[in-house]
């Protein structure tokens, strides 16, 4: 949201927010709740304006969110007490994160933590080169929950499992692995490792983590070649032949390579039913067309996470069933089984997220 009055809607399971950059500059993040009547206000997805509408009995919000004009009220009505809600915005390094808690996580430690590594690939002045919504039939844990592994990824995912190496053993990838560590000093990269995923002993902050993991020799980027898709990010000199995960939170994650990042947000539609919404970021002065191919930068998630899809939805209909018991989890998998202790552990303290799905 770069100018004052872009907007985008963020939706999750029955709430709605409008994300707006208001005329002082400011991100800020409303209840998408007329305060007349509770019609959503804003009905675009997306956009830029001056003020908002609501389309029912045509009360008007500037990008305060403070009341202008209500029509035909009574003797005695303040515009002053009526303005769009508040919801909790916090903004990471050029991120935007909003919660609907009334006491949100703490994300002091992901902004200490992950400055570095997102200044290294220069976070805030990224601009969105391509945006996709993938629908999933399926409870948003189980996509949450395969993407936190790739215990699957060289059975399910052939694309994904030619360039990198995150699904071998520790002892393989260690090997992979020296080879970037080499590299990544000269190319403008430090050797940093952050990981906070588990919140059970933090209670009140949000979960985060930070690495760097070696691709295999001859890519350079997640490209279908390994050549370069965009120009280098930040100060990067050249390419390390690595890709980083960032995780902050339980539903957004973001891969960087060194001339892209794949952000992913997973959001719950309701329990039968979620989305996933992925960003491909480029430097904020590269053009389309001249530095980089907008399919072929999508190519490699794009074509992942439409297996995934399937994967997801078959992997729904066989946890309905009355004969399922869940298995031990693999190696490879402890980051999933640290996703699912929270679940767990949210469960416990708020019984009612058990009857939301």
């Amino acid at each position: 949201l770069p100018e004052a009055g872009d907007f985008k809607v963020f939706n999750i399971a029955n709430e709605s927010a409008i994300i707006v950059r208001s005329q002082s500059g400011e991100i800020k993040a409303f209840a998408n709740v007329c305060r007349h009547r509770g019609s959503h206000v804003c009905l675009e997805q997306s956009g830029h304006t001056r003020k908002f509408e609501c389309p029912y009995h045509g009360w008007i919000y500037d990008t305060d969110g403070k009341l202008l004009a209500a029509r035909n009220m009574p003797d005695g009505f303040d515009k002053a007490d009526y303005s769009l809600l508040d919801v909790s915005v916090e903004v990471v390094h050029g991120l935007i994160f909003v919660s609907f808690c009334d006491d949100p996580p703490s994300l002091k430690g992901a902004q200490r933590d992950l400055a570095e590594p997102m200044a290294m690939f220069d976070f805030e002045n990224l601009k969105v080169a391509a945006q996709k919504t993938y629908a999933i039939a399926a409870n948003w844990k189980l996509a949450v929950e395969n993407y936190q592994e790739c215990y699957h990824c060289a059975t399910s995912h052939p694309e994904y499992a030619k360039m990198h190496t995150l699904m071998l053993d520790d002892k393989k990838r260690d090997r992979v692995q020296g080879h970037m560590l080499e590299k990544m000093t000269e190319c403008g990269l430090k050797n940093i490792y952050h990981d906070f995923i588990d919140t059970a002993a933090r209670a009140g902050e949000q979960g985060y983590g930070y690495s760097r993991t070696a691709m295999f020799d001859g890519y350079k980027t997640g490209s279908e070649d390994g050549e370069p898709l965009a120009p280098l990010l930040g100060n990067l000199t050249d390419y390390d032949g690595g890709a980083s995960d960032f995780t902050v939170g339980h539903c957004s994650f973001m891969l960087a390579y060194s001339d892209h990042v794949v952000a992913y947000v997973f959001t719950p539609v309701d329990h039968l039913h979620c989305q996933c919404e992925i960003y491909w970021m480029v430097r904020g002065d590269a053009v389309e067309g001249k530095d980089y191919d907008r399919e072929k930068l999508m190519w490699l998630w794009d074509v992942t996470t439409c297996a995934d899809e399937k994967i997801i939805v078959d992997n729904w209909k066989g946890v309905k069933s009355r004969y399922y018991q869940p298995g031990p989890f693999a190696g490879m998998e402890r980051a999933e089984q640290v996703y699912i202790d929270w679940i767990l552990q949210e469960l416990r303290r708020s019984p009612q997220a058990q009857l939301q799905g």
